[in-house]
């Protein structure tokens, strides 16, 4: 079998990146996601198309921030690796699945073929990942009424939170920024970063606090490229174990609802036992999944 052919697109022949089947319906799961056309590569053999990806930035990024489309033929895992291994973007892989993947067959296999490429390219599997989508029909959820949620226009404020919450976190991207060292200030900072690359105002993000002033965690509602978005939703360590992360989800959702919005996204890992539950009980349905890879090391 010959080597295949790895050519990244333009303009002139982008149209080369639909000339994939799409089982797993990416077409759908991007329809309100921008790739340019640079940045989407083909892997070709005997003239077919047999791996495709497209990298993904916001409007502003001059590189890529991850690759969230990559489709691979049965059988043509070495491709899909080649495309992969070969790309000039050495950044975080995310596949966005259909939720109930494990158990269509066709799907499973398709999904599976897109793994062993991943693999074969050095990539590792960081996080599964629901994916939610609340929208006005499901109804707003219920306020508990126990807490007070005032803005901070410090960035320290949020800052000193974040290295408390994310000491004992559940989230698989904050863990592996603290390495193994548990680098607690570089995972809230690389958060605060993330808040600040959110198109959406500043102003909106805001601490929770007791009726008598003592603080409980933090909340950032926002929109990101494809629209509104629960940014993060946080508990001080020695606030857990009451409930507040519902609170704070469910103030979250009235905030961008009361600004507007006609569907709001979240996500949180599959590990996140207790923050899944939060979004079921906030009414939060699971529309998609996420498997996120992290890409190999670079050589020394």
């Amino acid at each position: 079998m010959t080597d295949p052919v790895i050519r990244t697109l333009d303009e002139r022949t982008v149209h080369l990146f639909d000339a994939l089947p799409d089982p797993l319906g990416a077409a759908d799961t991007h329809i309100r996601t921008v790739h340019r056309p640079a940045w989407k590569r083909v892997a070709l053999r005997g003239g077919r198309v047999v791996a495709r990806g497209a990298w993904w930035g916001g409007p502003d990024d001059t590189e890529p921030l991850n690759l969230n489309w990559f489709d691979v033929a049965e059988g043509e895992e070495a491709a899909g690796a080649a495309l992969l291994r070969t790309a000039p973007w050495q950044v975080e892989l995310e596949l966005t699945l259909p939720s109930d993947w494990r158990e269509h067959p066709a799907r499973r296999a398709a999904v599976e073929t897109r793994f062993a490429a991943a693999e074969q390219a050095g990539y590792e599997h960081l996080a599964d990942r629901y994916l939610y989508r609340w929208t006005p029909d499901l109804g707003l959820p219920e306020r508990a009424g126990r807490l007070v949620f005032r803005g901070a226009p410090d960035d320290a404020v949020f800052l000193a939170a974040l290295r408390r919450i994310q000491s004992g976190t559940l989230d698989a991207h904050a863990r592996r920024a603290m390495g193994e060292t548990g680098d607690v200030d570089r995972a809230a900072r690389e958060e605060l970063e993330f808040f600040h690359w959110l198109p959406s105002p500043r102003e909106w993000w805001q601490v929770a606090y007791t009726p008598g002033g003592e603080p409980v965690g933090i909340h950032i509602p926002a929109h990101n490229p494809s629209g509104p978005c629960v940014g993060f939703i946080g508990v001080l360590p020695e606030r857990r174990g009451h409930g507040y992360a519902y609170d704070l989800l469910a103030e979250c959702t009235h905030f961008l609802a009361a600004r507007g919005a006609g569907f709001i996204a979240a996500a949180t890992d599959r590990g996140n036992v207790p923050m899944a539950a939060n979004f079921h009980r906030a009414g939060y349905p699971v529309t998609k999944e996420r498997v996120n890879f992290t890409p190999p090391s670079p050589r020394p």
